[in-house]
């Protein structure tokens, strides 16, 4: 009896202490997927260019001021990012750890790690302009380095079944179509041609990750870009969103979903979907009140119209409250903008809102008070 009492002590130390001090290693019960693995930009990136020779990087206050701690990880914004909130709302585990980091243990490996890192794209020379942010042909490199790794900690077969049940989400083409088409060399193509491209790299990309073991794929569009506040300021816009940014996102997103399906139909066993961030985002934008929101035009770093990276820092002014800003910066999304973006992403694949890992991952939000139809 005495025995039973300690190791019921024990257990609860465990759970209020343990959960604290490693928070991104906690694991879901009877989740759909046993592991998630992200690829792509900044929307994804939990802290891979901490280390890289990039200056896109914010690693520093007050990026994640609202993150566990207050702690800046790398994550662009002021939480968790949407890789993070996709994690949790399938109950795989709380946070999604940056491959990179120099904290990653054996234990995190099993259910799924980012490879994302800020300022990449889909076409080499994007990530390239910006130092030494990791292609999307470097990230695929590194998880077949993070493989290795993953049998030698819990053997070569139990290795493959969780990558083949494991779900792989990537979000690439925003810096694409928002920074190279628009401030490289690649502004001298046809934008149907720059697109065309960029899809063929996608394809590529998702046969390689099939040919490693992945078979369940969530190919993310692009965010509404002429919304950012960034393009507003730099363009000229006053409250509306550029109609010429967003046809040009529109456009791409309309290609990678052909593209995705075309895939899909050559490979039957390979659940490979195109899923739809665009849309869900622009209408909580267009419609701020229905979800609460009180600013989607600037972020909340600093004066909200430029301000990111290095020039959003501890001396910049924040707005006081992050919940009724859309965007945390001039061009990343808030956790909030996030969390609402996700439930509306799972409400168009049919889950359930109100099972306890969503409501969890979206909590403070009250899922049944969303509009769903705005």
């Amino acid at each position: 009896m005495k025995n039973l009492m300690w190791m019921r002590l024990v257990i609860i130390f465990l759970v209020l202490f343990g959960r604290v001090s490693n928070t991104a290693t906690v694991a879901y019960a009877n989740a759909v997927y046993p592991a998630v693995f992200a690829f792509g930009d900044s929307i994804f990136d939990t802290g891979n260019n901490n280390n890289l020779a990039t200056a896109s990087k914010c690693n520093f206050p007050p990026y994640g001021r609202d993150f566990y701690g207050g702690a800046a990880t790398g994550r662009f914004g002021n939480g968790k990012v949407l890789s993070d909130v996709i994690t949790a709302a399938l109950g795989v585990k709380d946070t999604l750890p940056a491959y990179l980091d120099p904290q990653l243990t054996d234990q995190d490996l099993p259910t799924g790690v980012c490879f994302a890192s800020g300022g990449s794209g889909l076409d080499d020379l994007t990530a390239n302009s910006q130092g030494g942010v990791l292609t999307m042909g470097a990230q695929l490199d590194l998880f077949k380095q993070y493989i290795e790794k993953l049998r030698t900690a819990v053997g070569t077969q139990k290795a493959a079944e969780i990558i083949s049940k494991a779900l792989f989400i990537i979000s690439a083409g925003n810096n694409d179509v928002a920074f190279a088409y628009s401030y490289t060399i690649r502004r001298a193509l046809l934008f149907n041609v720059y697109a065309d491209m960029l899809v063929d790299s996608s394809q590529n990309f998702l046969k390689s990750l099939y040919q490693l073991g992945a078979r369940h794929v969530w190919v993310l569009s692009t965010i509404p870009l002429g919304c950012l506040p960034s393009a507003r300021s730099i363009f000229g816009g006053p409250s509306a969103c550029l109609d010429f940014e967003n046809v040009l996102a529109q456009t791409f997103n309309g290609m990678l979903s052909t593209g995705v399906s075309n895939l899909k139909a050559s490979l039957p066993d390979y659940d490979v979907k195109f899923v739809d961030v665009y849309s869900p985002m622009l209408n909580i934008i267009t419609n701020p009140s229905t979800s609460g929101f009180e600013n989607v035009v600037n972020g909340c770093c600093g004066t909200g119209t430029f301000e990111m990276g290095a020039s959003c820092n501890m001396f910049t002014y924040q707005c006081p409250s992050t919940a009724a800003y859309f965007f945390w910066d001039a061009a990343h999304p808030s956790e909030r903008a996030y969390q609402l973006t996700v439930a509306q992403l799972l409400h168009a694949q049919n889950y359930d809102l109100t099972s306890h890992h969503v409501v969890k991952s979206l909590h403070p939000l009250n899922v049944s008070n969303i509009d769903f139809n705005s």
